[in-house]
This record gives C-alpha cells, structure tokens and sequence, in this order.
C-alpha cells in the first residue's frame, strides 16, 4: 500500500493538514475494494481528485475511467447519457446509443454533483446500486454491468432529503464510506504552499517570473474566507502572474483582488428561510385581514364605552392603552389634542330613555352594518383558524411565540384556542 506522501506526489496534491491526510488514508483503504464512495465538500475544494486515486489504486485500473457531472446534463436526456437508448426511443434517437454505465463495464464511474440527479434518476441508479441491473431508455431487456461507483456533492444531503429533493435510501447506499474534504479556509498552513505552486505554474505557462508575496501579504493570504476554496486561490494567482508588473506581491496589491478582505468577521448567518415568514402574498393578506378585524373589535369596544358612559375624559382615560394600540398616541399627541373625541360628535346620544319607535329607527338605520360584520365573520373566522394552526405548527405548539408571531396576547391567543377547540 502507498503512502499518503507517496500519493500526494503522484497525483500532486498540495498540502499537510491532518485533514486532508485522513481524507487520502480512507481513499488509499477503500480502493483495494468495491465498496460505493460518497466525497463530500464545498465547491472548489478539489473532490475530483479523490475518484482518480481510489480508481488507480483498485483492481480496475486497467478498465476505464468515466467521469460525470449529473449538474450540466439536461433532465431530458441524463436517463439516456447514463443508461443508453434504443433506436425510436424519442424523437432524434436515430440509432442504439451505449450508454456510461454499459461502456465503462468493469471500470468506474465518478457521479461529480449527485444531487442534482433527478428523482426518476435515482430510482434507475439505486437498481443499479443493489444488483447490476439497468435498463436502455425504450427497451425492456434487462442488462447487467459490472461498475464502480464514487458520487460527490457539494449539496448538504440530510437537509435535501428532508426537502425529498434526494432519495434517503439511495444516499445510504452511495455512502457506505464517506469522504470529506475539508474548505480551504481549516487548511490555513497549506494556503501559501498551494499559492506558491500555482504561481511557479502560471510563471512557467506565461514565461515570466514568478511573483512572490510578502509578509504582510501571507498574512491577508491566510485570513481570508476562500469561499470558492483551491478554485479560487488558483484564480487569484493567474490574475497576480498576468497583471501585476511589480514581481513582488504586498499586502495593498493584494487586497485588490480580495474584494472581501477584511471582513472575516463573526456572524450569525441564515442559511435557510424561516417558516415562520409570510412569503406567500396570500398569507400576508389574510394576516394584514387579520390584524384589522382586531383593530376594528377594538374600536367596537371603544364606541361601546362611550356610548354607555357619555364622559369621554373617564373613558380616555380608562382606556389609554386601547386608545394608544389603535392610534398609535404619544404623550405630545395627547397635549395638542387634549380632548379629541368632544370635538367630533359621532352619535348623539339623548339623556332620556328612548321611544320604542325611535329605537326601532335608529336599528333599521344602522342595519346594514349588521349585515357587514357578519359578512365579515364568515370570510375571516376560517383564514384566522388557519393562520392560528399554522403559527402553532411553526412554533411546535408553543403559545408565546406563536402570539407575538400573530400580534395579540398570550392570553388571547389561549381564548381563541379553546374557542376553536384546538
């Protein structure tokens, strides 16, 4: 068995993070065998190197080598890449076409970007996972081939079966070993070595001397995030080779071409969209509908205290919260406007016990507010049920954050429960 340094150089890695050697210790291991390999890591961290490894160190070695990016071929057409056709299969399928899987019978094939496999897909590539057996699009006889499979994926696997974007028995059979390379930015020894090499490589490609960096410039080197990785530091020391005239690389020239130097600093990153957001327009209608039946049974409230007290000050001042939540006061508003209600005489009301008449007028007067409030109970009562359920299920029944989510109180938020019987 080779070393791990040994294989460094042969397939020239670059690089002595305990990480990175781990990742190689389990490739050099597993390539004896015929066990399915998961590589995982971000984007740019170099996982193709580790198919290329496990394949030259197997058995097959002398069989062919296929490598695949399931990201860049068309949903349309990937069935037949990978698993062939026969002719008159589709439209355009003129003759039988051999596909990656027949064709690489007895070698190994890299599936770079699995999860962007299509579901159909996965169906056809777990039959061939558990016994050999595919299908050509467009025909019925099963055939049988003889493969070697190592997938990678930059894609976080658990969150995208939890979206069923990618089948759970299907990653457990590509994972039977799964190797992680780790970014760039937990490999902060080998950034300068890898910058250094592809700086003696661009000097010898573009026929110039190689540039050099400073201290200072190692340091900035160093303490960037590298969001794009080995792809990215590679592109940063062509830029480097080709521009600059001056050989010797400091930290000022550096950060030009770092936009983001400087700012590796401590945060709380979302990396998914909340539930609890009311993304869909309809739901923030029915939210926006929800709030204003509340405001409205405020002011219904308000009214009704004055209408049976007929002391606005009492009542303004019994009521200061109320008064505040609906109008949004300050206590500025409340010296200019000292006594706003006096001022506009919404309903006269008499002193002296009403006529029956009179309040049989006043009744058909009014009536067709009636009709409005109950028209509105019957288009709201079901969106509020609806909206109250689902704030519940984002928060896993807890009250409290479900009521600051909808905007009314513990308490009221409890009566409404047992009102719905939830």
């Amino acid at each position: 068995m080779e070393s791990v340094q040994a294989i460094k150089q042969r397939f020239g890695i670059i690089g002595n993070t305990p990480l990175l050697n781990r990742a190689i210790e389990k490739a050099i291991q597993v390539a004896p065998t015929d066990i399915s390999v998961l590589v995982t890591g971000e984007s740019g961290v170099g996982k193709e190197s580790i198919p290329k490894i496990i394949h030259q160190l197997s058995h097959r070695k002398h069989n062919k080598y296929i490598a695949v990016n399931c990201g860049a071929i068309p949903e349309g057409t990937i069935d037949s890449e990978l698993f062939g056709h026969e002719k008159g299969a589709f439209t355009g399928a003129t003759q039988t076409r051999q596909g990656y899987f027949e064709v690489a019978d007895g070698g190994t094939i890299f599936l770079d970007e699995v999860g962007e496999l299509p579901l159909t897909t996965q169906v056809r590539l777990l039959r061939v996972l558990e016994n050999g057996e595919f299908l050509k699009v467009g025909s019925s006889k099963v055939q049988k081939t003889n493969v070697r499979i190592v997938a990678a994926t930059n894609v976080n696997m658990f969150e995208a079966i939890e979206k069923e974007k990618f089948r759970e028995d299907l990653y457990y059979r590509l994972s039977t070993v799964d190797i992680h390379l780790p970014p760039l930015r937990e490999r902060q020894e080998d950034i300068h070595l890898l910058f250094r090499k592809f700086a003696s490589d661009f000097a010898l490609k573009y026929k110039m001397p190689t540039v050099k960096l400073t201290d200072s410039a190692i340091q900035v080197l160093a303490k960037h995030r590298w969001g794009g990785n080995i792809r990215q530091l590679r592109n940063i020391a062509e830029q480097l080779s080709v521009l600059e005239q001056n050989r010797t690389i400091t930290a000022e020239t550096l950060r030009g071409y770092l936009p983001t130097a400087g700012t590796n600093l401590p945060a709380i990153i979302k990396t998914s969209k909340s539930e609890s957001d009311f993304s869909s327009e309809r739901e923030i209608l029915y939210k926006v509908l929800f709030d204003m039946k509340a405001d409205l049974n405020d002011l219904k409230k308000l009214t009704m205290e004055l209408m049976k007290n007929g002391n606005t000050k009492d009542v303004e001042k019994d009521n200061e919260g109320l008064i505040q939540k609906i109008y949004g006061k300050n206590k500025e508003e409340e010296t200019i406007y000292e006594n706003p209600v006096q001022e506009t005489e919404v309903l006269s009301i008499p002193e002296h016990p009403a006529e029956q008449d009179e309040i049989i007028d006043i009744q058909d007067k009014y009536h067709f507010a009636e009709e409005i409030e109950e028209e509105e109970t019957l288009s709201l009562h079901d969106k509020e049920l609806e909206l109250i359920k689902k704030s519940l299920e984002r928060h896993s029944g807890k009250r409290k954050l479900a009521a600051a989510e909808l905007g009314i109180s513990e308490r009221t938020l409890y009566r409404k429960i047992k009102q719905y019987d939830l």
